[in-house]
C-alpha cells in the first residue's frame, strides 16, 4: 500500500451500493470502450486505482458545502468502501466520493478503507455473506463497532450528502436509490 494516500481511514463505509450485479460490466459510455478495465481485488489505495483505471478521475459536480462538512463530523467512525473497478455504478460513485474527500481535506475525523471485489463480489479474506453484500458500490459506516448505516449502489442525494448524514447521525440505516432493497432512511 502506498503512503501517498493519507485518506486510508478506518470509516467502515462499504461501497457495495453500485447496483452492479454479477456479470455486469462497465457501461458503453466508459472511456475505454474497446478494453475492459482491470479487475482490482482486495484492499486498495486510491492512487493505485487511479493509476490503473485512469478513467476514474472525476469531473462530477458535488455539493462543496456538504463535502467540506465531512471534515467536522464527530470523530471515530470507520468507513469502508466496497466497489468493483469493472462496475459502472462504482465508476460513477467512487470518484465522486474522492472528489468530496479532496474538498474536505487530508485530516478527516474518520478512517477510510477501500476494498475491491471481483464480479462475484469476492476478495481474499473478505466476508461477503457476513456483510450482506449484494451490490456495489457499498459504503458502510461503523461507530463503536456497530454499523450505523450504509449507502448501496447509488446515493439519492449525492454521495457526499448521504455520507455526511450517516457520519453526523442525521440518518441511519439503508440509503439507496434502489427500490428492491427497502425504503431509504
Amino acid at each position: 500500500m502506498s503512503a501517498d494516500l493519507p485518506r486510508t481511514l478506518a470509516v467502515s463505509v462499504l461501497l457495495a451500493a453500485s447496483g452492479c450485479r454479477s456479470g455486469e460490466t462497465t457501461p458503453p459510455s466508459s472511456p475505454s470502450q474497446d478494453q475492459a478495465p482491470p479487475v482490482l481485488v482486495g484492499p486498495l489505495e486510491r492512487a493505485e486505482v487511479e493509476r490503473q483505471v485512469p478513467g476514474w478521475i472525476s469531473d462530477a459536480e458535488i455539493d462543496g458545502e456538504a463535502a467540506a462538512k465531512l471534515a467536522s463530523v464527530p470523530p471515530g467512525a470507520e468507513v469502508t468502501v466496497i466497489f468493483g473497478t469493472w462496475c459502472g455504478d462504482s465508476r460513477r460513485e467512487v470518484p465522486r466520493l474522492w472528489k468530496a474527500l479532496d474538498v474536505a481535506g487530508p485530516d478527516l475525523p474518520f478512517t477510510l478503507k477501500y476494498v475491491g471485489v471481483d464480479r462475484q463480489k469476492t476478495a481474499p479474506g473478505f466476508d461477503k455473506e457476513g456483510l450482506d453484500l449484494r451490490y456495489v458500490p457499498t459504503v458502510i459506516v461503523v461507530r463503536d463497532g456497530r454499523e450505523v448505516g450504509r449507502i448501496v449502489e447509488s446515493a439519492p442525494n449525492g454521495i457526499e450528502r448521504e455520507l455526511l448524514a450517516l457520519l453526523d447521525g442525521s440518518k441511519t440505516g439503508l440509503v439507496t436509490g434502489r427500490t428492491d432493497l427497502g425504503p431509504s432512511s
